[in-house]
């Protein structure tokens, strides 16, 4: 099974509420990994709250053709909540 998101929902503070197709969900913070000439004009909080789910790639998106990949969200998810992967 190819990991995947299956909901997400921008919130304040360059996070995340995300659901991922494994049965996991929380947020993830994305405060410190937004950084690189697609991802800093996310710091831009209004371009950041365009976050949505594109259902073809499985993850997601932003309005400036930002995305992350899925694995690289669970990873991050699984850092700061303290998982184990």
């Amino acid at each position: 099974m190819f990991l995947h998101t299956e909901y997400v929902e921008p919130r304040l503070g360059y996070k995340l509420f995300v659901q991922f197709n494994n049965g996991t969900s929380g947020e993830i913070d994305l405060s410190n990994a937004l950084w690189g000439d697609v991802f800093e004009p996310l710091h831009d909080e209004r371009l950041f709250m365009t976050a949505k789910q594109d259902a073809i790639m499985g993850t997601v998106v932003w309005d400036n053709g930002a995305d992350f990949a899925p694995e690289y969200l669970f990873e991050l998810y699984t850092q700061q909540s303290g998982l184990a992967a």
